[in-house]
């Protein structure tokens, strides 16, 4: 009986126990879901406030265009600090708007490009944005070169922010393009899509203000009547003291909650420029159809494609009347989406060329099942790179376009077509 006996001792201590471990997992289960993680990792977050120029980041562009530590060498850390990956983001994001205001400065006073305030007629307390333009852009009547970046964050004269910071200058910005433009005689405009509102802080609301206020008011039963008895002075004393110590509680908890809150913004759009999409036609409108080049060009990366086929939509006679050829790198525009009508298509397929991302060599035809544009390698798998690979293969695409456009014996279809379907013999970058 005793042999019988020792298996049901074994089994009970083992069913005993896995209950046990069934109710700890259980509880730790539990706890772990009443714990907001993100709020815990902030708690000993460094302060949310970052260096305002280069200098003080202890960055600096090297002579091949590199960013590189001013001590270390070193190329950018993201992960700055482990652990902490909404401070290294915001630490990101911070370099990033001063990555802007630098390629502002190199677009100023590199290329000699001045900026033009959007809306034309802005008032001086309405939100603007603005756009380069070179200074024959014009007036120049041979060439322009009209250039429309992507959406995000990237702002005029940059193709790719990432690239800026991670790679080099000349990858990740417009300014290989301009300089070599103006070699080549062309007039320049570099739009600005993706600045298309004003971000200001959200101030409270009237309402929530005005409650704010009543509930700061005394109301007329706690003010001190003249005829009633005065508190003792004791008495008020050790009642102040503990309000201040229960108000210290509570903003010791507020911080341990929520230590670092971001400032609240709201946006306030940009009058007819508060889309990609509205500033390409604003810019359209007010600057490009007004200028004197007998042939407009247009590097359009991304989003920038769509931007641009929704310009022909909107303006389709204009634009086949003036541009002579459009060069997109990876665009994401989609013609049955935009609905784009026939002619369009067919003059897209005359006119234009994407370089999409591929691992085929550079210019090499690349099946599509659109039936717009031509669509060849830019020689990189990388979306973001798309625009610099195909740099060389850009520049001759428009100068084959541009002298179809000037032969009177050949037809404008004959060119770009009979181009795209072989590749270009160049030297790669």
């Amino acid at each position: 009986m005793l042999v019988r006996a020792v298996p049901c001792i074994f089994l009970f201590f083992f069913l005993n126990m896995a209950q046990e471990d069934k109710e700890k997992t259980t509880a730790l289960k539990d706890l772990l879901s009443r714990i907001d993680l993100d709020e815990l990792m902030k708690k000993d977050e460094p302060p949310l406030t970052f260096p305002k120029t280069l200098e003080e980041f202890e960055y600096a562009f090297n002579e091949r265009g590199q960013l590189r530590h001013t001590k270390t060498g070193e190329a950018f850390i993201f992960n700055y600090r482990e652990d902490l990956h909404r401070w290294n983001q915001k630490r990101y994001e911070a370099l990033g708007e001063i990555i802007t205001q630098y390629v502002y400065q190199r677009l100023e006073e590199e290329c000699n490009l001045t900026r033009e305030i959007l809306p034309v007629d802005a008032t001086e307390d309405e939100p603007k944005s603005f756009i380069y333009l070179s200074e024959d852009a014009l007036s120049n009547r041979d060439k322009l070169l009209v250039l429309i970046q992507g959406s995000g964050v990237v702002r005029a004269g940059q193709w790719a922010r990432r690239l800026i910071i991670n790679e080099d200058m000349d990858s990740g910005s417009q300014l290989p393009f301009i300089k070599r433009a103006m070699e080549e005689g062309y007039a320049v405009m570099v739009l600005n899509p993706n600045e298309n509102y004003l971000e200001v802080e959200k101030q409270p609301a009237a309402a929530a203000s005005a409650a704010s206020a009543a509930v700061a008011a005394p109301t007329p039963q706690q003010e001190a009547s003249p005829e009633g008895p005065e508190e003792p002075a004791e008495k008020r004393e050790r009642k102040e003291e503990r309000e201040e110590r229960g108000r210290k509680k509570r903003d010791f908890y507020e911080k341990y909650r929520n230590p670092q809150k971001e400032t609240e913004t709201e946006h306030i759009p940009i009058r007819d420029n508060s889309t990609p999409e509205e500033h390409t036609l604003y810019v359209w409108e007010n600057f490009v159809s007004r200028a004197a080049a007998r042939n407009i060009f247009v590097v359009a990366h991304s989003y920038g494609g769509l931007s641009f086929v929704e310009l022909m939509i909107q303006r389709e006679t204009e634009v086949k009347n003036r541009v002579c050829a459009v060069a997109m790198t990876d665009s994401v525009h989609n013609v049955w989406h935009q609905e784009a009508g026939k002619s369009i298509l067919e003059w897209l397929q005359e006119r234009c060329c994407n370089w999409v991302s591929s691992s085929e060599p550079l210019d090499t035809l690349v099946e599509s099942m659109l039936p717009d544009c031509p669509r060849v390698s830019a020689g990189t798998e990388r979306h973001e790179l798309t625009s610099w690979r195909s740099f060389h293969s850009i520049f001759k695409f428009f100068a084959d376009a541009l002298e179809a456009q000037e032969s009177s014996d050949l037809q404008p279809s004959t060119t770009v077509t009979t181009r795209s379907a072989n590749r270009i013999k160049h030297d790669e970058i």
